[in-house]
């Protein structure tokens, strides 16, 4: 009586099954061998995954069947058992399986009789060949990609902002694609800040044209890879570290370390939503002078029209009309605008103060000279000994890596020193140049204002910049108990100015000494004390 048997035949991918040769090959090859033998084919069953395990849709279809239909057929051929299964124990629960329900699973190329119990060695060398060779090339995958990202290279799917592309050599690589990379940086930028919350410079990046997901976003801000690090996980007897990544970093390491330092709370800066009305310009601004909670804003229908008012709320009753707000803060305002004639006096004033006040800091950057010129000198010590065996191999791997990271921390706050010493003029020309443009955004107080959205955000920025703290009103006047250095040093020079009529005052003695460095742009941030730079705190 003829036996009768279903085919399987199986291929590892999509492609191969779509491009490949394997399953038309296999199947004529199982055709020949049924002829031959007088099997009887019911089904022919295709399947493109993987056989590392018995999860695989038309596998599953094809047990169900065989269940359903028990003892009714009495083969499964394939050509090898690496197309039945790639993983010893698997195959064996599904040999035992397919025996209860009366089937025999038969390779035609590698035939073994299992009622044989010698037999099931050759069988055991047959599954497990697969499965080693499998794990071998995983393996060897692994080291490869391990060894790429030790030179720098990034393995896998290009992130946002950057497209993977193939040299002439074909070798892969990631380049810079806009204008994702621009606007993302941007976004580095805008949290570097802290004027807006997170979600909405997301927001704001999305109407821009940012490409992105909010999970992809917030993992972006996260990814050392943005400022030009690789990290390598730990392996075996090796520490964890980073290296330098052969793609061109779209964000300096100061700005990365500052973004993360805002993300994690380190950074404590005011921060206001930018959904508002040009009628409310202050709203998060201003504090209750009752209760000291922060007033939010509406408008009241009145006999005739509608009146804006900040106002508290659950439970204080404090409100105030928001145009006489406005105007009182309006009137405020131009006491930190520049004059344009005496821009350079602001400029020397300021150096001069910097200077003062900034030699720790030249004594931080030399101490960081001199202990990466230590360490490197451990190293290259360490590197003799070896040599010379008088330590082993082992040791001086711990040594290195130790030194390395020890290194590399030391080399980031010198970045960040760098950063902050450099170009102090530069900065502070552009933060005064900021100061300017608020005779450009008109008056909020004396009307209601006809501005864009974007005057009224880059108006707010601007407040935020100039108020690290929060302000109250009370008795006709705008009240703060912080103000940003270079606001206050400018307020400072302009009331000298004005009490000197012929503007020959030099006596600058009461100015604030607290100056910063960075004109109105974020500068990196460490680990030491906070003290304000720029028109924002920030540590260094």
């Amino acid at each position: 009586m003829s036996k009768i048997a279903d085919l399987y035949i199986r291929v590892s991918t999509d492609e191969q099954a779509e491009k490949g040769y394997s399953q038309r090959n296999q199947e004529e090859v199982l055709r020949k061998y049924c002829a031959l033998n007088s099997i009887i084919i019911r089904n022919v069953i295709f399947e493109d995954h993987s056989a590392k395990t018995f999860n695989r849709p038309e596998w599953k279809k094809l047990l169900l069947n065989l269940k359903k239909y028990k003892n009714k057929i009495d083969l499964v051929l394939f050509t090898k058992w690496d197309r039945f299964s790639r993983n010893a124990g698997d195959a064996y629960q599904m040999i035992n399986m397919l025996r209860k329900v009366g089937v025999e699973p038969q390779a035609i190329e590698q035939p073994l009789d299992l009622s044989i119990p010698e037999n099931k060695m050759m069988l055991a060398f047959y599954l497990a060949a697969p499965e080693v060779e499998n794990d071998r090339r995983a393996l060897n995958v692994f080291h490869g990609m391990r060894r790429a990202k030790k030179e720098g290279r990034y393995m896998g799917l290009a992130p946002v902002g950057y497209i993977n592309k193939t040299r002439e050599d074909g070798t892969k690589y990631i380049r810079l694609e806009e204008p994702a990379a621009s606007i993302l940086k941007w976004a580095f930028e805008e949290i570097a800040k802290g004027v807006f919350h997170t979600e909405s410079i997301y927001k704001m990046a999305k109407q821009k044209g940012l490409p992105c997901t909010k999970n992809n976003f917030w993992f972006a801000i996260r990814n050392p890879l943005y400022c030009g690090k690789i990290f390598i996980p730990k392996y075996k007897d090796e520490e964890s570290r980073f290296v330098k990544g052969q793609h061109e970093p779209i964000i300096s390491e100061a700005l990365f370390y500052l973004v993360q330092d805002v993300l994690d709370g380190r950074e404590r800066i005011h921060r206001t939503k930018p959904e508002t009305s040009a009628e409310f310009p202050l709203k998060g601004f201003f504090v209750c002078p009752e209760c000291g909670k922060v007033l939010t804003a509406s408008r009241s229908k009145g006999r005739q029209n509608y009146y804006g008012y900040y106002h508290c709320y659950n439970g204080c009753h404090y409100r105030i009309n928001a145009k006489v707000v406005n105007k009182a803060f309006d009137e405020e305002l131009k006491n930190y605008i520049p004059r344009k004639e005496c821009l350079r006096l602001y400029t020397d004033v300021i150096l001069e103060q910097y200077h003062e006040k900034t030699e720790t800091l030249q004594n931080e950057r030399k101490q960081l000279m001199s202990g990466i010129r230590d360490y490197y000198a451990r190293l290259s010590r360490a590197r003799d000994l070896l040599a010379k065996g008088d330590i082993d191999s082992i040791d001086f791997r711990d040594m290195k890596s130790e030194y390395t990271a020890i290194i590399e921390k030391m080399e980031a706050k010198l970045t960040t020193v760098n950063n902050e010493i450099l170009d102090v003029e530069g900065l502070l020309n552009e933060g005064i140049s900021r100061l300017l443009m608020l005779n450009n955004l008109g008056s909020f107080g004396v009307k209601e204002p006809d501005i864009e959205e974007d005057e009224l955000i880059e108006f707010r920025e601007l407040i935020g910049d100039i108020f690290p703290g929060k302000f109250s009103y009370t008795g006709a006047k705008v009240r703060t108990l912080r103000l940003n250095e270079i606001a206050e040093c400018i307020y400072l020079i302009n009331n000298e100015l004005d009490g000197n009529k012929n503007w020959t005052s030099k006596n600058f003695d009461c100015l604030s000494s607290q100056v910063g460095m960075t004109g109105f742009e974020p500068a990196a941030s460490s680990s030491r004390t906070k003290r304000a730079t720029g028109l924002r705190y920030i540590p260094f």
